[in-house]
């Protein structure tokens, strides 16, 4: 039951030789969702050796360029396998419109339809919800109508402890109760409760993308608690003047955030081209949120499966 995060990009604006564009691989049990699409996505999906045709799912924060020109590429070259299930990309509402344009002109041979569903939300929304996931998307802070997302495994049935059964004589509907998440309470005035009789097999795993944003103070509630939250870290801290001219944010506000929110892991990346070694940075995130670590690419991280007692 893997749940990995792939990295493919980790540049901002201009790719440098080292660094490509924004894009993200996240592996949820094998269902393989797409985060942000910047140029040069599909040589960095082979390179990791991750499959194409499995690829059913786009989601894109906002339509700057080094967030969304490798879209097209990607359509062709999965229209050229011979690709003929639908493509689902979620995107803000003027990608509807780029999409159109780039259908009437290159789409004639397509075998698949690549459906748009419109990202436009004041708060953090469920845009999709699969058996074992729930993803939402929340408000992001910059210059263009921009979404972060969240990916969250959906609340597993509890397992009902086995002595449980024997001791209290459970009935096919009881121990159904008790999977559910309920207590039981008898006729004779017997309460059995969830908390003694049952247990949430593992704790649901969960994922949080903020691509360009400046530090506003609803960003820690939306992503609060994540076990993993990748977080844009564009400038180091002495350009903080730049960084809220531009609405990015740096190494020390995104620590910041993730320190307020309580997540568990910050991923950094989006690292300015000005830097060829973006090295310090990491350091600058460390003084204030140590559990961090520097997105590059080719990285996987993996985010264990924790089973209850």
């Amino acid at each position: 039951m893997n749940f990995t995060l792939n990295i493919l990009g980790t540049a901002s604006a201009l790719p440098t030789v080292n660094r490509y564009p924004s894009a993200q691989v996240l592996d949820v049990r094998g269902r393989l969702f797409l985060i942000d699409c910047g140029e040069g996505v599909q040589m960095q999906i082979r390179r990791q050796h991750l499959p194409i045709s499995k690829i059913d799912t786009v989601f894109i924060s906002h339509l700057h360029g080094d967030h969304t020109f490798g879209i097209f590429g990607l359509l062709s070259t999965m229209s050229m396998l011979g690709r003929k299930v639908p493509l689902h990309i979620f995107a803000p509402p003027a990608f509807g419109r780029i999409l159109d344009d780039f259908m009437a002109s290159f789409g004639a041979g397509f075998n698949f339809e690549p459906i748009h569903h419109p990202v436009s939300v004041k708060g953090p929304e469920t845009v999709l919800r699969t058996r074992n996931l729930e993803v939402l998307a929340f408000p992001l802070n910059h210059r263009i109508e921009t979404y972060g997302f969240l990916f969250r495994e959906t609340q597993p049935q509890n397992n009902v402890r086995k002595e449980a059964i024997g001791k209290y004589g459970l009935t096919l509907a009881e121990i159904g109760t008790l999977k559910g998440g309920g207590d039981i309470r008898r006729e004779d005035g017997t309460v059995i409760l969830n908390s003694e009789a049952a247990y949430l097999p593992y704790e649901p795993r969960s994922f949080a993308y903020c691509s360009d944003t400046a530090p506003f103070p609803e960003l820690a509630e939306y992503v609060k608690g994540v076990d993993l939250l990748y977080h844009e870290t564009t400038f180091p801290k002495e350009m903080t003047e730049l960084a809220a001219a531009t609405w990015h944010s740096t190494t020390v506000q995104a620590a910041e955030c993730a320190a307020k929110a309580g997540v568990k892991r910050l991923l950094a990346g989006h690292y300015s081209s000005r830097f060829q070694d973006v090295s310090f940075f990491l350091d600058e995130i460390r003084a204030v949120f140590p559990d961090a670590e520097g997105a590059r690419e080719g990285m996987k991280i993996e985010i264990p499966l924790i089973k209850s007692l």
